[in-house]
This record gives structure tokens, sequence and C-alpha cells, in this order.
């Protein structure tokens, strides 16, 4: 297919009230399906309260495996209603293993990929003390498309949206649960047209506990084009045709997935701090660190 319909949920949700946040989604799962949508997306944690903003390791009674209330209840969806749906959850995996998983549930109700969010966040919140990072950036076919994620905090690095896109993302999903910021729009923009690829954030909305989520979910087109866009201050739903043309254009139009220069990119990767060019070997005084400032400085005396 050449098209794909795309629906992003926005939503608010309560505390301690796994069940009713749950049933929220489901109803406007339901009230979207009336727009004959390939694919629903649904926010990061969705079913609960951001918890992740407290200090308090009771909340890991939060996590659920995939076999949980939370996804059967969205299998169950994607069944009753034949389309695919992305939905974000704070998964248990095991005992003490924890991770923050986007299931993508098909229109048979069955599991058919997952990705987990690979920097959990330290900045504001407190995720890193409740769950890893996964380490795999995959990607499925969604009505002919090839679709990928990339969780809220990991659009702040440029590498994790391109590792999406190099293993042959067309569409990248963005559940999120974050406050505005100012540069919100820009960052999708930019993430959309460096890639060549449809970018939609489906973020979290209103206040829950201390934080106030910024809403604003948004589908951004290859060439960085804002197709749709939701509100920033209640629940809402926003629709999009997406077309596999625009990604083809796009990247002919830009072709900076033709120049890039992976051989050279070693920096990105490396382990320690002489590979990356932090220092070079030796004591690290300052003219080792930088030889080239301390030949200018012997040039000039």
């Amino acid at each position: 297919m050449s098209t794909l319909r795309l629906a992003l949920i926005q939503m608010q949700s309560k505390a301690d009230a796994r069940d009713e946040n749950v049933a929220k989604a489901c109803r406007y799962i339901d009230e979207v399906a009336d727009e004959k949508p390939d694919l629903i997306v649904l926010p990061e944690f969705f079913n609960h309260e951001y918890v992740f903003q407290y200090r308090d390791y009771a909340y890991i009674d939060c996590a659920e495996p995939q076999s949980g209330p939370t996804i059967t209840a969205i299998r169950e969806k994607a069944r009753e209603h034949g389309t695919t749906i992305c939905a974000t959850i704070f998964e248990e995996q095991g005992p003490g293993l924890y991770f923050d998983t986007a299931f993508f549930v098909g229109p048979d109700g069955e599991i058919f990929g997952k990705y987990r969010k690979t920097h959990p966040a330290a900045v504001q919140s407190l995720e890193k003390i409740y769950f890893r990072g996964g380490i795999r950036f995959p990607v499925v076919l969604v009505n002919g498309f090839r679709v990928g994620v990339v969780i809220c905090y990991d659009h702040c690095f440029p590498e994790t949206a391109r590792c999406a896109t190099v293993n042959g993302a067309e569409v990248i999903l963005g559940p999120f649960a974050a406050p505005r910021f100012p540069t919100w729009d820009e960052l999708m923009i930019t993430r959309a047209w460096e890639n060549g690829v449809y970018m939609a954030p489906c973020n979290k909305v209103g206040l829950e506990g201390e934080w106030v989520f910024g809403g604003r979910s948004l589908v951004v087109d290859p060439f960085g084009e804002i197709v749709a866009q939701a509100t920033d201050d209640g629940d809402d739903t926003i629709v999009a045709e997406l077309d596999r043309e625009q990604v083809y254009a796009a990247r002919r139009r830009w072709p900076m997935l033709r120049d890039r220069r992976p051989e050279v990119y070693g920096p990105l990767t490396a382990s320690d701090e002489v590979a990356r060019g932090l220092l070079v070997a030796g004591t690290g005084t300052e003219d080792e660190r930088f030889p080239e400032l301390a030949t200018s400085a012997a040039e000039q005396t």
C-alpha cells in the first residue's frame, strides 16, 4: 500500500487508576476507529499517572508483563477493530527487570513487535532508578509501511531516529510523556527532515502529580511540514494520511542518507575518551589534551 492512515490519541492519566485509564484509552480507540485508521498510537505510560517524577521504589508495582491487564485490553481492541495499535507501558520482563516498552499489536490481536526505550531519562525525572534501556531499533511492517519507534527522551539523541531510519523506517512513532518545552515543534521537524521520514510524537497532556504535560501531539511529513497537530490543553485525537511517495520524494530532494559517512563516525561509538579525541594518551596535561593549542601558543612567542 502507498498510504497509511495514522491516528494519535493524546490523553491525561489519573493516579492510582490503571483500570480507569485503560478503559478511557479503549473508549478513545472505539471513537477513532470510525476514521478507519491502519495504526493507532497511545502515549507513553497511558495506563498510569507518570510515577517516575517520584523517588519511591514502591512504584515498581505499576510494572506489568505483556500478559498483564493493560496489553490484554489493547489486544482485544486491536482484534475488535481490525487495526494495529502501538501501546507503551512500564514493562516487567521478569523479577527486578523492567523496561519502558512500546508494543505493536496487530489486527489479529497478536503482539508482533516491541521497542524498548534506549535512554531512560534522569534530567527532571527519575526513570533510571526504575528501568533499564533497550539496545535495538526494530522496524515492523504496518499496511506495507516500515514503522519504527523511539520513545520520549530518545528524541534528544539524533542517533536513535537515525538508527531506526537506517534499519528501514519510513515512519517513526514517538510515544511521549513530556512537559512543555519551547523547541517541541522544531525538534520533531528536524528529526523528520534529516531522516526523510514521517515523525509522529504522541504525548500525554495536563496535570499529573506535580507535572504538567504539554500535549501538542503531531504528525510531520518527510519535508518537515506539520500535517496535523493536537491541542496543548486537553485530551485530543488527530488522524493523518501518510503517503509513501512523500518519503521517496523527500529523500531524492535531500539525499542525506546517500551522503552519510559511517566509516568516519567512530567517535560516536568509542567507549573511552582517548578514542573519542577528548584526551590523548599520557598524563592528560593541557598541552597533551590540546596539542594544537600548545603549537599555536609556541608560534606566537
